[in-house]
Order: C-alpha cells, then sequence, then structure tokens
C-alpha cells in the first residue's frame, strides 16, 4: 500500500477528523495545529489564537484508493472555504480555511481547484482558504482525538458535526467507506 499525506484545516479540527475518517482509503486521521510561530502549543494556546496556528488535520491515505483531488473535494464541500478566519460560531484565526501542502504537486492542484471554484461561481464570494505549505505539524492533545467518536452526544457534536456528517454522506457517499 503506498501512503502519502495531506494537511487541512476546515475549522475546528473534530469536525474535520470525523468527516475523513469516514473516507475510503484513508488509513488515520490526526488532528493537530499547523502553521503558527509557537513550538509544541496547547490547545489553549492555539484556541486564545495567540500562536498563529490553525487546528488542522494530518490525513494518511493511499493515492491508489482516493486521489488527492477527491480529497480536496470533500475538503471544500465540506466547510465554507468563503469565509475568512471563521466557521459557523468559531471564530478565530485558528479556524481558518488552509491547505498546507507537502509537495509541489499539491500545491498545484489546490491552486488550479480553487481557481475552478472562483471561475464557476463569479456571483458568489470568493475562496479565501489559504494555500502554505507545512513546516511543521504537532498532534493535538490524546483528548483531541476521535472526539466525535468518544463524544456523540455532546452538544457541540450533536449540533455542529452530525449535521456536516450528513451533508458529507449525501453529497459524497461514494467515497465513504462501507464498513
Amino acid at each position: 500500500m503506498s501512503q502519502a499525506t495531506a494537511v487541512f484545516g476546515g475549522g475546528c479540527f473534530w469536525c474535520t477528523e470525523a468527516v475523513f475518517k469516514k473516507i475510503r482509503g484513508v488509513s488515520s486521521v490526526l488532528p493537530g495545529y499547523a502553521g503558527g510561530s509557537v513550538e509544541n502549543p496547547t490547545y489553549e494556546q492555539v484556541s486564545g489564537g495567540q500562536t498563529g496556528h490553525a487546528e488542522a488535520v494530518r490525513i494518511d491515505y493511499d493515492p491508489t484508493l482516493v486521489e488527492y483531488e477527491t480529497l480536496l473535494t470533500i475538503f471544500f464541500g465540506s466547510h465554507d472555504p468563503t469565509t475568512l478566519n471563521r466557521q459557523g460560531a468559531d471564530v478565530g484565526t485558528q479556524y481558518r480555511s488552509v491547505v498546507f501542502y507537502t509537495t509541489p504537486e499539491q500545491k498545484a492542484a489546490v491552486e488550479k481547484y480553487i481557481q475552478d471554484i472562483d471561475a464557476s461561481a463569479s456571483s458568489g464570494a470568493p475562496v479565501v482558504t489559504e494555500v502554505v505549505p507545512l513546516e511543521k505539524f504537532y498532534e493535538a492533545e490524546d483528548y483531541h482525538k476521535d472526539y466525535f467518536a468518544k463524544h456523540p452526544g455532546n452538544p457541540y457534536c450533536e449540533v455542529v458535526i452530525n449535521p456536516k456528517l450528513e451533508k458529507v454522506q449525501a453529497a459524497y457517499g461514494e467515497f465513504l467507506n462501507r464498513s
């Protein structure tokens, strides 16, 4: 099995992790922090908005089973890439829409994808997703890992994550794991 890595920030990492854990060909999804200036940041530091980090997920996947472009489609379709530093009630630079590319091919693919979105939605708001190289990814604290699976009754999970997963199921069902 070949492996590749994608790193996305699309608001709360609990939501993004829950979405990508359902995708066929994805072997792991790890919540964490990227794009800031503080080494080994904590959740409290990042959520305070002072480190420059975004909540992000590192996705390890098999490109023979799911293409990077498919991951981009799901990423852009599962959050609002036209709102600056905000996803729903989550506000701040730590919730920004960002793709941290790991190869020149990923950079080219995401830049083309954004151009295509902007060209097809001439009357809509432009995409504000940042496209930056991944310099360092810091794993989030253990209590953030598999948060949705461990806390499905949490009000945030019920009100924010469940509707997002239903949307992904409806729009991208052909890419989901069968189990």
